[in-house]
């Protein structure tokens, strides 16, 4: 088959990965939406067109059941809002996350070959916005951080200090996995290469949430692939890690003050602890007003006040890598669970996050054919590293499409037909 030909059904969703490169607007992509979000509209319109030539049932039963799961938390916490109208945004948004994306990936990933292609995709995008991280925070020309402005965050800008951090680990896990278990020597080696220069950016990025989700996913990959190479790669880790730190002082002191901080979250918080506690706190007092349904898609904000304890602040402070200083108002608990708990109650805990604990149990179930154990390494690392994050972190901002493809990959593994056949009958058709 030639290459163009082979390639063809991919382009869509490779385009959504390349295109999170494109810094946002001013807005910071949440007005009209970011290029990658309107390739990623792209991305379902044309694998639902290939499902209507095809003619066929695209997904098996369990399939459709995992991934249209969501749906109907979703859609029942738009209809239970304080505002409906002003929740239908919030709809389209999960379902794009969590529903349509998700399964035009699992549609349109033929086999092996395509997984790895976009586990490349994602190594690529990590490397180009970790070296614009690393520069930005050698120069000076990163987010504010301490006072300094040092934080790297790539080309998503201040507003979203997670973005580069997400994108990163993203890259890390998927390479991590390609130099695990890819049959090829060759792509072992450069994804080897590409694991020691990812963790710089992932480093100097200073997300804490980042840094704990990487180190249970990356263990987790290990464990899969053997003990004694868990071993082994682990003390490489560690002595790349002393080198880079101790022996290059790559953000020595701040880093140091960075990962102590984890340790002493309860003892002496700082602020943006506290004004996370804060929030936390408040999301459990919205579910129990509302236990089933929650207070409505979109609710949290409308209802924080009055749930908030005196100790939140007003906001956080943004500026740094070319943008103005400004207040950031807090409009969610910086936690995906709560969040759900809080705007979507029981139902949507059953349905949304009953649907990832379904993709996750069916991902370390299956076996992988010949051939294919990398690609259960990536699916399974990256499932498990969003899984973690999603205990310090939600959606929001111009990243999160980026999450939908994860999710996807996931699914693919985890709920599709084997990686060593043709395909699905959207990718066939």
């Amino acid at each position: 088959m030639p290459v163009p030909a082979a390639w063809a059904p991919l382009v869509p969703l490779l385009a959504v990965v390349v295109l999170l490169a494109v810094p946002p607007g001013e807005d910071g992509g949440g007005g009209s939406g970011t290029p990658a979000d309107l390739a990623s509209a792209v991305l379902v319109a044309f694998c639902l067109v290939r499902v209507v030539r095809a003619r066929a049932r695209p997904l098996d039963r369990v399939a459709a059941v995992v991934l249209g799961l969501p749906a109907v938390g979703v859609c029942a916490a738009a209809v239970t809002a304080h505002d409906p109208v002003g929740a239908l945004p919030g709809v389209v948004r999960y379902l794009q996350v969590f529903v349509l994306v998700p399964a035009a990936v699992v549609l349109l990933v033929r086999d092996r070959r395509d997984f790895a292609r976009v586990g490349w995709a994602l190594v690529g995008l990590a490397v180009v916005e970790g070296a614009v991280g690393v520069v930005q925070y050698a120069t000076g020309t990163g987010a504010s951080y301490q006072g300094e402005d040092v934080r790297a965050v790539g080309t998503f800008g201040p507003t979203d200090v997670m973005g580069m951090a997400t994108v990163v680990a993203y890259g890390l896990v998927a390479a991590l996995g390609i130099a695990l278990g890819a049959p090829d020597r060759r792509a072992r080696a450069a994804a080897g290469v590409c694991c020691g220069l990812l963790l710089v950016p992932l480093a100097v990025s200073f997300s804490r949430g980042a840094w704990i989700a990487t180190v249970v996913a990356c263990g987790l990959q290990l464990a899969l692939s053997g003990v004694r190479r868990a071993v082994r790669t682990g003390l490489a880790a560690a002595a790349l890690g002393v080198v880079l730190v101790a022996g290059c002082g790559v953000g020595s002191r701040m880093l140091e003050e960075r990962v102590t901080s984890i340790s002493r979250v309860a003892a002496a918080p700082d602020q943006s602890v506290t004004d996370r506690y804060a929030l936390w706190a408040a999301a459990g007092s919205m579910w129990r007003g509302e236990p089933v349904t929650g207070v409505g898609l979109k609710g949290f904000p409308q209802y924080r006040d009055g749930h908030a304890s005196l100790a939140l602040s007003s906001g956080s402070d943004t500026a740094g890598a070319g943008h103005a200083f400004t207040r950031q108002p807090l409009l969610s608990p910086h936690n995906m669970y709560l969040l759900v708990l809080a705007e979507q109650g029981l139902l949507g805990v059953l349905t949304l996050v009953g649907s990832w604990l379904a993709l996750l149990v069916c991902a370390l179930r299956r076996s992988p054919p010949a051939g294919t154990f990398d690609c259960r390494l990536i699916a399974v690392g990256l499932l498990v590293w969003q899984l973690v994050d999603f205990a310090y972190a939600d959606i929001g901002g111009p990243s999160t499409v980026l999450t939908a493809v994860v999710l996807g990959l996931a699914a693919r593994w985890a709920l599709g037909p084997s990686l060593m056949a043709g395909g699905t009958v959207a990718a066939r058709g």
